[in-house]
């Protein structure tokens, strides 16, 4: 078994699952950009591609809203609350 395969059968989180997190900043917008608190969906994992996000394991999140945002895995919680689709938080936007 591949080792791409080896982790795909350990991932904890799946397209379709209800997650609560922070979203992720690339380090280079960390100057022009914080992290969010997001509530959404898994829409995608990783980037798609082979071996271009070993070292940072992350997903797309559709919002309520019908945007994406991305997120490191260790920084979501699956949730069974459907509360983000009913008027939940969502996609809180940052205070300066």
């Amino acid at each position: 078994m591949s080792a791409v395969a080896a982790r795909r059968k350990t991932v904890r989180l799946r397209v379709g699952d209800m997650v609560t997190g922070w979203s992720y900043v690339e380090p280079e917008g960390r100057g022009q950009e914080l992290p969010q608190l997001i509530v959404g969906t898994v829409s995608q994992i990783g980037s798609g591609w082979t071996g271009v996000d070993d070292a940072v394991a992350y997903v797309w999140v559709r919002l309520p809203s019908g945007r994406e945002a991305k997120a490191l895995t260790g920084e979501l919680e699956k949730t069974t609350d459907t509360g983000a689709g009913a008027g939940g938080p969502g996609h809180l936007l940052r205070r300066d």
